[in-house]
C-alpha cells in the first residue's frame, strides 16, 4: 500500500519535510511515543542538510560541520499523533552563531492545521580532536542562512 505524494508545503521561512511514523514509533497506546519526537525530527533535518552537501555516508563526514553534538533539546506536546504514516515538520534556525546554532520546529498534520508539537533544538560545532567548540565553516553559514527565520520589525 502506496502513500499519496503530498505536495511540499509553501512556508514563509525554513523548511518542512515530510517524515514516517512507523508502527515501532508508537507506544501501548497507538500514539507516537514522547521519545521519538527527536529521531523524527532528526530524520527531517538529515536529508535537508544531505541534499546541500553536509552528511555522514559510508562512516565519512561530507563536511566537517556534521561533528555537532545537541546541547539542548525542548518540546511541548500540544495533540498526539495517532497512528502510523506521514507528518510535517516544519524547522527553520532562528539562530546561528559562532559555533552554536538553534532550531525551532513544529511538527504538523500534513495540511498544516493539527499542531502537534513545537520546540527546539540548539546544536554546538565541535572539534574531532578536543571536543571543544569549533567555528562554523562558510559552507555550512551558506546552508543556514537558506533556514534562518527573519528578524521581524516590531510595528
Amino acid at each position: 500500500m502506496s502513500h499519496a505524494i503530498v505536495d511540499q508545503p509553501v512556508v514563509e521561512f525554513g523548511h518542512v519535510e515530510h517524515v514516517t511514523v512507523h508502527f515501532d514509533d508508537l507506544d501501548a497506546m497507538g500514539i507516537l511515543h514522547n521519545a521519538r519526537y527527536a529521531v523524527l525530527l532528526e530524520r527531517a533535518l538529515t536529508p535537508y542538510w544531505a541534499d546541500r552537501g553536509v552528511s555522514f555516508q559510508g562512516g565519512q563526514h561530507s563536511a566537517p560541520d556534521v561533528f555537532h553534538a545537541v546541547r539542548e533539546f525542548t518540546i511541548t506536546y500540544r495533540a498526539p499523533i495517532t497512528g502510523t504514516g506521514p507528518v510535517a515538520v516544519h524547522f527553520w534556525l532562528e539562530y546561528f552563531g559562532t559555533s552554536s546554532a538553534q532550531y525551532a520546529f513544529e511538527f504538523r498534520s500534513l495540511d498544516g492545521d493539527t499542531l502537534y508539537a513545537q520546540g527546539t533544538r540548539a546544536i554546538v560545532r565541535l572539534d574531532p580532536a578536543t571536543l571543544r567548540p569549533t567555528p562554523w565553516t562558510a559552507a555550512a553559514r551558506a546552508v543556514a542562512a537558506t533556514l534562518l527565520r527573519p528578524a521581524t520589525v516590531p510595528a
